[in-house]
Parts: structure tokens; C-alpha cells; sequence
């Protein structure tokens, strides 16, 4: 039997002129918003257009018998992937994390469509390098690193992926009240939340929050199967402790959290908290290594 036509699947999001465009309506009114601000749409109008061309540079890549969808990231909760996609996000690195969490490990392609703005570190193709990179992505030729991502898991079986990394705490500005429980070691705390990051994530938020600790953690490479956390801003109390403020997990092992907020608590991934699980009193919250991996091809 034939192998079946390969498929693309194109994941963009809305650039900054459609963006403004659904909100005020027309061009002018979006002129008038920005330039009472100090701004000028000029330069949202240019970064559209590089958006654009490489979007288009991208369609012309795809070989034409093969098959091809292009979504949008606010569809990607209810689009059904097939086995064999190839996915090719384009925009920034953070899109490359809105596609993986769906995904059961089909290759990621992620192009960058505006390198001024965009460094590139989940997305470091560029759109003209597509044309031969494909067929050897659907030929299983182009290299592969295989990256860990998180799993939140609820005692009643919610979860959700992340792949920079997973944050439980209260929604708004409110102080988080949680039991937490690191190996044998267990205590109540009162803290801004709680990050857990993978390797991917050592990079972004997880590198901000590292770099203010008086002792730094060594995070983990992208690839290793394990995470690291950080308490944000523990605080001190007669019935709260901050002796567990941060560590680097064993290998496979998870971070353990019980929640003692009446309402607001929340558990979000990668900075959508639209995206999120409730963290109501008594939940209990598993944070470990994901058994799915994110299959992202890298430059030859």
C-alpha cells in the first residue's frame, strides 16, 4: 500500500494590525488609537508584512501534492491532529509551546517570521530553508531533539502540558496559601505561587527568577527528563514556613503541592491563563515530567 500524502499543518496567530483591525474596525481608526498613544502604524503595517511573507514563502515550501491546513492558535484546544502531520508554527518561540501541548509527538517546524524581533530559540528556521527541510522532515532525515515538557495533574485527572513551565498559585495579586512537599520534606507556605520549569524553560521566566536568587540553581538541559521550581517571594509566619524555596528535581521525580486557597487558585502553563485548571481547597497537585515529548526539528 502507498504511504498516505503527507500533511502541513500551519499554526500562525493573529498579527498586531488584524489584532487592532477586530477591535477598532478600520485602518484609520487604528491609526488615530496608536498615534494618541505616541505610536504609529506604520510599524505594526511592516511587521504585518514580513508576517505575511513568510507565511507565503512557507506555502510555496509545501510540496504541491502534498496535503495542507493552516489554523489559528485560538483553534488549536479543538483541532484534531493526525499521526503523521508535520507541524510548522510560524511567529514567535512562544508558538512553538502553544502547538506542542496538543500534540502526541509529531515533528514541530518552527520558523521565524520576524528575527529583529524574535530570537529564535524554539523557532530557528528561517522560511526560504523550508523547501528542502520537509521532504527530509517527512522522510524522518532532519535532526530531531526531543525536549521534556511538564504534566500538572489534579488528584481528580485534569491535567495539562507545559513546555517553558507550569505556575499554581491565586490568580490575582492575593498571596497563594498551599501545602508543599518536596520528597519527605512537607510545610505550609504563603508565597506569589510557585514556577516549575523545565529545560526549555531555562531560558525564559525560569532564567529571570534564577538569576535573583542569592544561590542560582544549575537547570536542567532541555532534553533531561526532570525540572526545577522556585517558590516566588515565600513569606514567613507563625503558621508558614520558606524553608523550601527552590530546588532542582531527581530525574522523573515530581513537586508536590496541596491547595489551601477557598478560591482563586489556579494551575496555567507557558503563560496562557486561559488555559487553566482550578486549584480550589484541598486539590492536590502532582508536577513531573510529561510522558509525551515535544519532537522539535532542529536546523542540519
Amino acid at each position: 500500500m502507498a504511504s498516505p500524502v503527507p500533511r502541513v499543518v500551519v499554526v500562525t496567530r493573529a498579527s498586531e494590525l488584524e489584532a487592532l483591525l477586530a477591535r477598532h474596525g478600520t485602518r484609520e481608526q487604528a491609526r488615530f488609537f496608536l498615534e494618541r498613544r505616541g505610536d504609529s502604524i506604520a510599524g505594526v503595517e511592516e511587521r504585518h508584512r514580513r508576517r505575511e511573507e513568510a507565511l507565503r514563502a512557507v506555502s510555496q515550501a509545501i510540496p504541491t501534492p502534498w496535503r495542507r491546513v493552516r489554523i489559528d492558535r485560538g483553534d488549536l484546544a479543538t483541532f484534531v491532529f493526525e499521526p503523521g502531520d508535520l507541524v510548522v508554527a510560524v511567529g514567535p518561540d512562544g508558538l512553538v509551546a502553544n502547538a506542542a501541548k496538543y500534540l502526541s509527538g509529531q515533528p514541530v517546524v518552527g520558523v521565524n517570521a520576524d528575527p529583529e524581533r524574535y530570537d529564535g530559540i524554539l523557532a530557528p528556521h528561517r522560511p526560504g530553508g523550508l523547501r528542502a527541510l520537509l521532504p527530509a522532515v517527512a522522510a524522518g532525515r532532519a535532526p530531531v531533539e526531543e525536549r521534556t515538557l511538564a504534566e500538572a495533574r489534579l488528584d481528580d485527572g485534569q491535567r495539562l502540558l507545559g513546555v517553558n513551565e507550569v505556575f499554581a498559585g491565586h490568580r490575582s495579586h492575593q498571596s497563594a496559601r498551599y501545602r508543599i512537599r518536596l520528597g519527605e520534606v512537607e510545610e505550609q507556605q504563603s508565597s506569589s505561587g510557585v514556577i516549575v520549569t523545565t529545560g526549555t524553560g531555562a531560558t525564559g521566566w525560569a532564567r529571570s527568577i534564577n538569576g535573583e536568587r542569592r544561590r542560582p540553581l544549575a537547570l536542567p538541559a532541555p532534553e533531561e527528563p526532570r525540572l526545577a521550581f522556585f517558590v516566588r517571594e515565600p513569606f514567613p509566619s507563625v503558621a508558614t514556613r520558606t524553608s523550601i524555596d527552590g530546588a532542582l528535581l531527581a530525574p522523573g521525580a515530581g513537586l508536590e503541592l496541596v491547595s489551601e486557597m477557598n478560591e482563586g487558585g489556579v494551575v496555567f502553563a507557558d503563560g496562557i491563563e486561559d488555559d487553566r485548571l482550578d486549584f480550589g481547597y484541598g486539590a492536590r497537585l502532582v508536577v513531573a515530567p510529561a510522558p509525551e515529548r515535544l519532537h522539535l526539528v532542529r536546523p542540519a
